[in-house]
C-alpha cells in the first residue's frame, strides 16, 4: 500500500462518485467497500467507504454526511499526452452536471476540481524563451478545457 492516500469526504454520493470514477480511468478498481449497518449515521446498506485504485493509484472514499463538500483548493491532476484524452476525460467528468471551470481546470458533478492538462503544457511555460512562454501562457489563462494545438501555435506566435 502506498504511503499517502488520497482520502474524499462526500455527503452522500460516495458510491456514485467512485463508480463515475473507476469507469473513466484505464487501470482502475473498486478494491473494497464498506456498508452502514443498524444505527449507523448513514442509511443502512448505503455505503459508508470504499477503497479504489485509479490507473493504480489508490483513494479512499467516505459518505461523511452534509458538514463534508470539496473546494477548488485541492484538485486531482491527470497527466495527459494527447488532445484525445484530454476530450475524452473532460466530458465524462463533467458528464450529468460537472462544469468547465478555467485553464484545463473542471468540476465534477460532486463537486470534485479536477485538472486534465497535457504534458507539453510545461514544456511550453518552462521554455527557455520566454517570449513562447509567454505566449502559451496568455492562450492558456483565455482557455477553459486545454487545447494542444492552440497553446503550440500560440508559444510559436501562429494566429489560431
Amino acid at each position: 500500500m502506498q504511503k499517502i492516500t488520497t482520502f474524499l469526504t462526500f455527503d452522500s454520493r460516495a458510491e456514485e462518485a467512485v463508480n463515475l470514477y473507476t469507469s473513466v480511468f484505464p487501470r482502475s478498481k473498486i478494491v473494497s467497500t464498506s456498508r452502514y449497518g443498524e444505527g449507523g449515521p448513514g442509511p443502512k446498506g448505503s455505503l459508508m467507504s470504499a477503497t479504489f485504485e485509479l490507473e493504480g493509484q489508490t483513494f479512499m472514499a467516505l459518505n461523511g454526511g452534509p458538514s463534508f463538500a470539496f473546494s477548488q483548493g485541492i484538485s486531482l491532476f491527470v497527466s495527459v499526452t494527447t488532445q484525445k484524452e484530454i476530450d475524452e476525460y473532460t466530458a465524462k467528468l463533467t458528464e450529468g452536471g460537472g462544469e468547465l471551470v478555467a485553464c484545463g481546470w473542471i468540476r465534477d458533478r460532486f463537486g470534485v476540481s479536477w485538472q486534465i492538462v497535457p504534458t507539453i503544457l510545461n514544456e511550453l511555460l518552462s521554455d527557455p524563451d520566454r517570449g513562447r512562454a509567454t505566449r502559451a501562457m496568455q492562450a492558456m489563462m483565455k482557455m477553459k478545457k486545454l487545447d494542444i494545438a492552440e497553446l503550440r501555435a500560440a508559444a510559436e506566435g501562429v494566429p489560431a
